[in-house]
């Protein structure tokens, strides 16, 4: 499911950092709020698959938003 990240994300990137630990500052900035974005990160830093990260993305969006 698509969400616009974009519209919150000054209010959930801190909740990002804190979930995500291994993101760093200039991870989140670089993301921006782009979801492709933050799937990517995840997939680079943590080994996941595209489909872990995506389901791993809604399943925190839909806890944060």
């Amino acid at each position: 499911m698509q969400r616009d990240m974009e519209a919150t994300w000054l209010q959930i990137k801190g909740k990002v950092r804190e979930f995500w630990g291994e993101l760093t500052g200039d991870d989140v900035d670089w993301i921006a709020g782009r979801r492709d974005q933050l799937i990517g990160k995840l997939e680079e830093k943590y080994g996941m698959s595209r489909e872990e990260a995506e389901k791993e993305v809604d399943e925190f969006l839909d806890r944060v938003i």
